[in-house]
């Protein structure tokens, strides 16, 4: 009977040290950036290229920029970023929907 004991005693401390690591992780701050900071971040991010591609585009019809290609590459950039901030956007209306339509 003290052989049960003594492994209960055992797994009641694992459980314990495994509880106490869990808080100290939940407790801990990141170590990175937090997803608001990333999420405008991409978005500033997605604005000036399409802020830098609208400039290009400008500066080529006004005869200023020659480089054809320099442009072409801008507006794909930016048409890049506008399509995957759409689908994040529509990712996450997606997720809240689904959530939002649980049973409860």
């Amino acid at each position: 009977m003290t052989t049960i004991g003594g492994l209960k005693y055992q797994v009641d401390q694992t459980h314990l040290k495994s509880l106490t690591r869990a808080q100290e992780t939940l407790d801990a701050k990141p170590s990175g950036p937090a997803f608001s900071e990333r999420l405008a971040d991409g978005l500033k991010s997605v604005a000036s290229a399409q802020n830098e591609a609208s400039a290009l585009r400008t500066a080529f019809e006004a005869g200023t920029e020659q480089n054809l290609a320099k442009v072409m590459v801008a507006q794909q950039v930016s048409s890049l970023g506008f399509q995957l901030t759409l689908n994040v956007r529509n990712k996450a209306l997606s997720a809240y929907k689904d959530i939002m339509n649980m049973p409860v």
